[in-house]
């Protein structure tokens, strides 16, 4: 992955909230089944955004995975099964919106080579290496160190909207 780490934008929350209205209006089951969503972005940076972004709408993602100690550190809710969220890219544009289909938390040697070719790595060793190092700077940006201990949720999702993005089943 790229070396650029340019601070992402802000994100748009104003065109994220009128695109969760699109889905509402559209899936209104999906949304009363859950109707909280968050709007964040993959990545710690604009360029790593966009690069996994583009996985995502290209069909080669679908998994992700954060520390818990991420979460807390935000203030952020664990996500749970049929929770959504806006993923936007470096910019802050909302471009998908995705829905938690799978969760497990387990430790980072945890993962197996199943999950590391959904969320786009190809190898359990090059998730290894890539989200150590994504994580070992995550960490230390605030302040903690990461360790092998570390909590991690294994997320699974969905593309659930725009409609020409969605998983082909949820049409």
């Amino acid at each position: 992955m790229g070396t650029d780490r340019t601070p992402a934008a802000a994100l748009d929350v104003a065109t994220a909230t009128r695109m969760w209205q699109a889905y509402a209006e559209a899936r209104p089951a999906a949304v009363a089944a859950c109707p909280e969503y968050t709007v964040e972005r993959f990545g710690d940076s604009a360029a790593l955004a966009d690069e996994l972004l583009s996985w995502v709408l290209g069909g080669g993602k679908r998994a992700t995975s954060e520390l818990v100690a991420e979460f807390g550190a935000r203030g952020d809710d664990l996500p749970r099964i049929g929770s959504h969220w806006i993923a936007c890219d470096g910019a802050g544009t909302p471009r998908v919106i995705l829905r938690s289909v799978e969760l497990r938390i387990g430790t980072m040697d945890s993962v197996d080579e199943d999950f590391a070719v959904d969320e786009g790595d190809g190898t359990r060793e090059i998730w290894l290496e890539e989200h150590s190092a994504y994580w070992t700077r995550t960490c230390a940006a605030r302040g903690a160190v990461l360790t092998g201990d570390d909590e991690v949720v294994f997320e699974r999702f969905r593309v659930v909207w725009p409609p020409e993005h969605a998983d082909p089943d949820l049409a």
